[in-house]
């Protein structure tokens, strides 16, 4: 009775100490995220407090600005692997990128081997702005190079809002969809929350990801979700253990 007025959760406690990420920005002094080891650490810190058992690190790899190699992100993983187990972190988290989808991806995957989540699992992303040109054929080439494309926080790209029927295109062209968990608590805005809440309503989600960059990402794990969908999103965040290793 009543069962609307029912308090929501709070995110950190949907998470239940077994949950695989596969989506963060920890590694130290390569993109966006960490800027040194010191706030890698405490970022660790705080996924094993948030019930975090193992992530991967998937630093951007975006040609004209974080011109990242596979080469270079492993050596910075085994570097800061190290630098965990000094403090006694040892949460499992191992190295894949987030893809910037360009022309330079295209000519990049089709002649060298991609980082991925796990197996041919990729993690793409495309700008806030616009989609590129070439998307179908992007995500078409993709899957004839062998991978399986795993589009970042689609609920983020605002020029999609507009014309939901692009999201159904997208899945449709073999695309598999990431939540950003925080989402649901409205971090990035009402407007992208419904239709995060949108997205899991219609069971377009395949899986999620922290896409921890920072602390302000971590404190946002203590507020209470706002949508609706629980279900639903304890279903995809059960859907990381894929990734498990």
């Amino acid at each position: 009775m009543l069962s609307f007025l029912k308090s929501k959760p709070y995110l950190k406690d949907l998470l239940s100490g077994n949950f695989v990420d596969i989506h963060s920005h920890l590694l130290p002094g390569i993109d966006d995220g960490a800027k040194t080891i010191q706030e890698t650490i405490k970022l660790a810190k705080a996924f094993k407090e948030l019930g975090v058992s193992q992530f991967t690190t998937t630093p951007h790899i975006s040609h004209y600005i974080w011109n990242n190699s596979p080469e270079a992100i492993i050596t910075n993983h085994k570097e800061t692997q190290i630098s965990l187990e000094a403090e006694n972190i040892n949460i499992p988290f191992r190295p894949a990128a987030e893809y910037f989808m360009d022309d330079w991806f295209e000519n990049h995957f089709q002649n060298e081997k991609l980082l991925t989540l796990k197996d041919n699992y990729v993690l793409v992303e495309m700008s806030y702005m616009n989609a590129p040109v070439q998307l179908y054929k992007i995500l078409f080439d993709i899957q004839v190079a062998g991978y399986i494309p795993v589009l970042a926080h689609p609920e983020r790209y605002l020029f999609y809002h507009k014309n939901f029927n692009e999201y159904e295109k997208l899945k449709k062209a073999g695309c598999l969809f990431q939540l950003n968990l925080l989402a649901t608590v409205g971090y990035y805005g009402g407007e992208i929350a419904k239709i995060a809440e949108q997205l899991l309503k219609k069971g377009m989600y395949d899986f999620v990801g922290t896409d921890v960059h920072h602390d302000t990402h971590i404190a946002a794990f203590n507020q209470k979700i706002k949508i609706e969908s629980l279900h639903a999103l304890k279903e995809i965040i059960t859907n990381n253990q894929f990734f498990k290793f």
